[in-house]
């Protein structure tokens, strides 16, 4: 049939389109029904949704596909059932168990992307891949296929560094100093993030706070050729676009395939031009990489898949044992490493993983000598050299360069929770600060959050305070409260651990 499009001011979170019940009936379309689109070179898919919103000879389109593909008010289209993909088969085989072929990855993921797939097909193959995993071959075409369905960066500057955390530890922060500091020593680090996944923050919420990081592509080419950095996040560009939307079935599913993990990591580094990447893979117990053999072994895949791409990769396992800094959720996390940045000086933890990771960058990228890099890494920092290139990444993406670490908004209802006895900390649950974070209202609440007072290893007296939830409502402040209780985020112990007696 031929209609008239309807603009709809209402987002769906999905592409549908609507149509008028006696239209449906008359070219025997049913709700659900996935229809094909097409007007011009434009062809869009969307499942249809009955309703007599729209007049006879109208449809109507959310504002979830005008932000994908234009559309004029009135325009004429041409609207077809689009049928089964041919990529639903190839899902079903994964589901099985079996190797998927390059060209039945690539018709995936161009469906992903195409939208032809609906979110309970995307949710089956996330979670085949969660079963029964992907073999290097299929991660390499999984990498490429969702790259190149997508745009690519090119950037004059070079060499073009990047460093990424696969994440899992609460308060991870450290890029925030990473990027500055090499690019302050001459390097180039065009940084895209993610927004949290099953975290209380990614590194796009937490900068954020700071500045605007949804720029386009010609904007970024632009700041990094010109400074040398950017901290953007990239969903809000087209690299990769399959991976944002499987990142959706993630979250909803709460998983994290590592095949999916690795081609989600490389594509988008594939796709910015990246030639020199350092993949931090932090390492304890609460975090999504528990042992040191499991952590060898993904160092072992992350480098494999950087040789088939052509590009050159090292990994630093570093300790994940307990949050990175005293700091948890956007606005808190942003303050701590703005203090960290202006001052020069932070938490150990903090300093010591940020200097880490950049120094193994400087040496990568050839500016500092082998083993020098963490030295050249800290003197940038405590010179001020890193804040003045973080005031200019902040000012070029649109925010004030002038902004204060007091200046930014935290949440106002807070509870303090304190020892209930004296001893020392021997345990602090990754898992358990992250849900309370993100009972609190994290990260979606940027005010939203809790701080440590603590660290493993330190002393405390009954009544000593532990930490403090932060939340912007009272509702959200009860759920951070009950969670904590339900669970225990920090372990006091006497130096005596046990006894045990004569049996």
């Amino acid at each position: 049939m031929k209609a008239r499009i309807k603009i709809l001011d209402v987002y769906t979170g999905r592409f549908v389109v609507v149509i008028n019940e006696k239209d449906a009936k008359r070219v025997k379309l049913h709700p659900e029904d996935l229809v094909k689109i097409e007007t011009g070179k434009k062809t869009v898919y969307g499942d249809v949704v009955i309703s007599n919103m729209v007049e006879e000879g109208e449809i109507g389109l959310s504002k979830d596909v005008l932000q994908v593909h234009s559309f004029s008010q009135g325009e004429i289209v041409n609207i077809t059932p689009a049928g089964t993909p041919e990529s639903i088969r190839y899902i079903k085989k994964k589901m099985h168990g079996a190797k998927l072929r390059k060209v039945e990855i690539e018709s995936i993921i161009k469906d992903i992307v195409d939208r032809k797939l609906r979110e309970i097909e995307i949710s089956a193959f996330v979670t085949a891949l969660e079963v029964n995993g992907l073999d290097m071959d299929e991660i390499a075409w999984l990498t490429v296929a969702m790259a190149e369905t997508g745009d690519m960066l090119d950037i004059d500057r070079k060499p073009i560094m990047d460093v990424h955390s696969i994440g899992g530890v609460p308060g991870n922060k450290t890029n925030i100093l990473v990027v500055p500091i090499v690019a302050a020593a001459g390097l180039t680090i065009p940084k895209t993030s993610s927004r949290a996944i099953t975290s209380a923050a990614g590194t796009a919420d937490v900068v954020e706070v700071l500045t605007n990081v949804s720029l386009s592509l010609d904007e970024i080419k632009r700041i990094v050729e010109k400074i040398g950095a950017c901290l953007v996040w990239g969903g809000a560009l087209n690299l990769a676009p399959a991976d944002d939307i499987t990142i959706k079935a993630e979250r909803a599913l709460s998983i994290d395939p590592r095949g999916l993990m690795l081609a989600s990591i490389m594509s988008k580094k594939y796709a910015m031009g990246s030639q020199y990447i350092l993949i931090d893979i932090p390492t304890g117990k609460g975090v999504k990489v528990e042992t040191m053999e499991e952590a060898r072994s993904l160092a072992r895949d992350f480098i494999e898949l950087g040789k088939r791409l052509g590009q050159y990769v090292e990994v630093a396992i570093t300790y994940g044992g307990q949050p990175v800094g005293h700091t948890v959720g956007p606005a808190l996390e942003a303050k701590e490493a703005l203090q960290t940045l202006m001052t020069g000086k932070g938490p150990g933890s903090l300093v010591e993983k940020a200097t880490g990771l950049a120094g193994i960058l400087l040496e990568m990228g050839g500016v500092a000598p082998a083993g020098m890099g963490k030295k050249m890494a800290r003197e940038i920092l405590e010179s001020g050299k890193a804040y003045q290139k973080m005031r200019e990444i902040i000012e070029e993406q649109g925010g004030n360069p002038d902004i204060k670490p007091e200046e930014i908004p935290i949440g106002d209802k807070t509870y303090t929770f304190t020892a209930p006895t004296s001893g020392y900390i021997t345990f602090i649950d990754n898992k358990a600060i992250t849900g309370i974070a993100r009972a609190a209202g994290a990260p979606e609440d940027k005010g939203a959050g809790l701080e440590l007072y603590v660290k493993v290893g330190e002393k405390v007296r009954e009544g000593d305070p532990l930490f403090k939830i932060y939340a912007e409502s009272e509702a959200r402040l009860e759920q951070a409260i009950v969670y904590a209780r339900r669970t225990e985020p920090i372990r006091i112990e006497g130096m005596v651990l046990q006894r045990i007696g004569n049996i």
